[in-house]
């Protein structure tokens, strides 16, 4: 079974080798229809304590850490990142 793999936003880099990420989702509400954003935080292990609050972040599953933490972090998504000018 592959394991599961989301990109949320770095929320809390305070713990040692822990960050918390928000990872948002857009559902349609069941009687009004309306597309509404629900989020949830998940505890990944960061082993270099390289990644910082607000950085763009994928996590990965894997078997349980701690108390809290079965997800790490694979790598930082490049949201800022410029296109390339062809000259």
């Amino acid at each position: 079974m592959p394991k599961r793999v989301l990109t949320g936003t770095v929320v809390s880099d305070k713990t040692d080798k822990t960050v918390v990420v928000r990872v948002e989702r857009k559902v349609k509400h069941a009687l009004y229809g309306k597309i509404i954003r629900r989020s949830k935080k998940y505890h990944a292990h960061d082993e270099g304590n390289v990644y910082k609050e607000g950085e763009t972040v994928r996590i990965e599953e894997t078997a349980p850490i701690s108390k809290l933490k079965t997800w790490k972090v694979i790598e930082r998504v490049d949201t800022h990142k410029s296109p390339e000018v062809a000259a």
